[in-house]
């Protein structure tokens, strides 16, 4: 079992930076796959970014490439999500999901977190 909790989100206005944090419990992060992904009101859950076991390989969804980050720190068991660059549609909750393998949909992911609210005023 691994239980995550997010944290970092907030109000933020458009052009500004947060950085999320997922702090996971166990002896175990290392051998997970760590993913975010966000879900808008009215609209479905989407990836946002996801981050390899090793830290090696990270996939973006198209509309946050150069302005999102994540990185992870295994010491830690922390995964980190660096946005920058903060435009109105980012305003959703955010979630932080483990899993066996790098994915870029939900059923990759075994373990959610209960999510972090950001919001961006324009």
């Amino acid at each position: 079992q691994v239980q995550l909790v997010e944290s970092g989100g907030g109000l933020v206005q458009a052009g500004g930076s947060l950085r999320l944090s997922c702090a996971a419990s166990g002896r175990t992060f290392s051998t997970y796959a760590m993913g975010w992904f966000r879900q808008a009101p009215g609209k479905e859950r989407e990836f946002v970014a996801a981050r390899s076991r090793s830290g090696v390989t990270s996939y973006y969804r198209d509309s946050v490439k150069g302005r999102f980050t994540i990185s992870r720190d295994n010491a830690k068991n922390t995964v980190y999500l660096q946005m920058n660059s903060l435009k109105s549609e980012d305003t959703a909750i955010y979630y932080c999901a483990a899993g066996r393998q790098i994915g870029s949909v939900s059923r990759s992911y075994d373990y959610w977190g209960q999510g972090t609210q950001v919001t961006v005023s324009s």
